[in-house]
């Protein structure tokens, strides 16, 4: 399988407040497949924020190796390079937005990567076009929702073309309709232009369109696997100090109840599909 990421070993420290280190990540060793959309998991604390920024360079790793497409992310070398295959997006959307134009915006990275000026037009048109903001490439950024912002923020990076995106918990400050309008982005960005997804986030109804999740906890890998076959792992989930998703949690109280009911079950029209049975049988 080709990978575009792996983490060989990987620990991450940093000074605490007593003058001693603060280990984050202990020998954390993962692949990430170009073309997959990997999502991971973890309660505060966890590293997942450390994560993110070592998988695009920005952190390099105390111990271990982090390489992206081969390059090694702690060779100065290679820095630019990293940064161009793999483009990070952060939680608060106004943190990226630099420009008073959303197009302006959009084209900042490419500019700074020194793209000539008619390629820019081109790639900050398709990325606009590919987040469904094109309609508001003249807009004010402040004006636009809290979605709007994240999808133009996410249009900035892609305009870079990166081979892989990685969003640290780019819903956390969006309401439902939001969320929404990102996740359609991310799983529109994977399965129509092949780009690696790795999303990073605490709603964990946003797994289901994942091929792969990942649950962090105390700077360690707790699991690993397809999106139904963890969210089996209940009582894991719960010692990672997570919330379990609304379905899953219901189907799992029924079980403990004595009621045959199926394991791993995340959307509702699944969980839906999983009473029916019960209720029917109710009624007769």
């Amino acid at each position: 399988m080709d990978h575009i990421i792996e983490l060989d070993n990987v620990s991450y420290s940093y000074a605490a407040d007593d003058a001693g280190e603060k280990q984050v990540l202990v020998d954390l060793n993962l692949s990430i497949a170009r073309g997959s959309f990997t999502v991971i998991l973890g309660h505060n604390g966890s590293g997942k924020s450390t994560l993110a920024k070592l998988l695009n360079g920005l952190y390099r790793p105390t111990a271990g190796r982090v390489t992206v497409d081969g390059m090694d992310t702690a060779d100065e070398a290679h820095e630019l390079d990293v940064k161009r295959a793999v483009g990070l997006v952060f939680q608060n959307p106004d943190n990226q937005l630099v420009a008073s134009v959303v197009e302006e915006d959009v084209a900042f990275g490419p500019e700074n990567l020194g793209v000539p000026p008619a390629e820019i037009r081109s790639r900050v048109d398709a990325a606009l076009h590919a987040v469904d903001m094109y309609e508001y490439r003249t807009a004010a950024p402040h004006k636009l929702s809290g979605g709007q912002k994240q999808r133009v923020a996410i249009a900035g990076v892609i305009a870079m073309e990166p081979d892989c995106l990685v969003l640290d918990e780019p819903t956390a400050m969006l309401d439902p309709r939001g969320r929404r309008e990102v996740l359609e982005t991310l799983v529109r960005l994977n399965r129509d232009r092949g780009i690696t997804v790795v999303l990073i986030t605490h709603y964990m109804n946003e797994t289901e369109p994942a091929d792969r999740v990942l649950v962090l906890h105390d700077g360690a890998l707790l699991d690993d696997g397809a999106p139904r076959e963890v969210f089996r792992h209940v009582s894991l989930l719960r010692q990672a100090g997570l919330d379990l998703p609304q379905t899953t949690d219901l189907l799992d109280r029924l079980r403990q109840a004595g009621l045959p009911t199926p394991e791993g079950i995340l959307s509702v029209p699944d969980c839906v599909q999983a009473l029916l049975p019960l209720l029917r049988r109710e009624v007769v």
